[in-house]
């Protein structure tokens, strides 16, 4: 009796195993507002066929706006856009099997942070909207931020009631000792040296006056890049010439046909350098772009609907066979399927998620299902 006993567990166990399926796809993590219902930083996971699994709180924080990976993905950084007595924050976090473990945090430098980028070497940078500056810490290899070490301040104005201060947007590395801050209030690219604990500026590029500069794509040749304007919706296209950065044009995002108020927000570039896709919110579409000429002009080729509300943030899977939007005002993330020949999108799935307004994708993964 006891030997069958043993032969039917042993033969359960079989069976179990045998009904084990692992799951591949990317694990993600979405950073949000937290004025309403949602608490932090959530994680996802977006399967291969293109669906999503349902958001778990994996850091409880305030307005995670935007995040990035640093030291090939084993830590999190989070800016905190808040003001307090003239600064926000920015969060370290090491990425771990049951999402994040908080280890510290340092200040931005200005208020409301909005955007940062980390280089291979642990250099943070991060974009103070309000403060109008620049900052600058850094994450040692255990993870741990540095104090504040370096704030480089805007000056000036443009010609909108939303221009009339500099509003650091975003801040990009071109290599590891170089970066270009994008700046909304002044309509101006501010170029930087990292040198001794110090920015220092180096050069800046005037944009057409009212166009508010939010984000950038760097094309794969470093020597274009494409700049998405909130306020006049438009793509400019900016090339290097002669050891100069110039202006060479502009491009809406929008059809001929729209009259209605809609302001850019984030833009992205297909690998291989031949598609940029853009963000309309109000139009609430994904611009789409063919990329000619070694990257000096842009055909629009197309605009999709993101199934929601205010398309704030969107980025592409690593292997490029899916784009995610984060639709802020009506609290969902959409997946669309990627033509990688003709660069078009196809509607996939969608999952609801509060205030949503960062997707920051990870690497391929597998869990065991079953």
């Amino acid at each position: 009796m006891k030997r069958l006993l043993y032969l039917f567990a042993l033969m359960t166990m079989t069976w179990g195993c045998g009904l084990e399926k692992e799951q591949q796809g990317y694990a993600f993590y979405l950073g949000t507002y937290t004025d309403g219902d949602s608490k932090g930083i959530y994680q996802g996971f977006l399967n291969a066929d293109g669906t999503m699994d349902s958001l778990n709180l994996v850091a409880e924080t305030e307005n995670p706006s935007f995040l990035s990976f640093a030291h090939h993905q084993k830590y999190l950084l989070a800016v905190g856009e808040v003001d307090v007595e003239g600064t926000g924050t920015v969060e370290s976090y090491q990425v771990v099997d049951k999402g994040l473990k908080r280890l510290s945090s340092s200040i931005s430098g200005g208020a409301h942070p909005c955007h940062l980028s980390v280089n291979e070497t642990g250099d943070v940078l991060m974009a103070n909207y309000s403060g109008g500056n620049v900052g600058w810490v850094k994450i040692d290899e255990q993870g741990v931020l540095s104090d504040l070490l370096y704030t480089a301040q805007h000056h000036g104005s443009s010609i909108t009631s939303r221009q009339a201060a500099p509003h650091a947007h975003s801040i990009w590395f071109m290599d590891k000792s170089h970066a270009v801050a994008v700046d909304l209030g002044i309509d101006q690219l501010l170029f930087y040296q990292l040198n001794d604990n110090q920015l220092l500026q180096t050069d800046s590029l005037m944009l057409e006056a009212g166009a508010g500069p939010r984000h950038l794509a760097i094309h794969p040749n470093k020597e274009v890049l494409y700049v998405i304007n909130e306020l006049n919706s438009t793509v400019s296209v900016v090339a290097k010439a002669e050891g100069d950065w110039k202006l060479l044009s502009s491009i809406s995002t929008l059809p001929d046909d729209y009259s209605n108020d809609s302001y850019c927000a984030d833009i992205h570039i297909s690998n291989d350098g031949r598609f940029l896709y853009a963000s309309n919110r109000g139009h609430n579409s994904i611009a789409i772009y063919q990329i000619e000429e070694e990257g000096k002009n842009l055909k629009l080729i197309g605009h999709e609907s993101v199934n929601g509300d205010w398309p704030r943030n969107f980025a592409l899977t690593p292997d490029e066979h899916f784009l995610v939007v984060a639709n802020q005002r009506s609290n969902n993330l959409v997946v669309f399927k990627r033509d990688e020949a003709s660069g078009l999108l196809s509607f996939k799935s969608e999952i609801e998620a509060s205030s949503p307004v960062c997707v920051l994708m990870g690497r391929l993964v597998g869990r065991l299902l079953g």
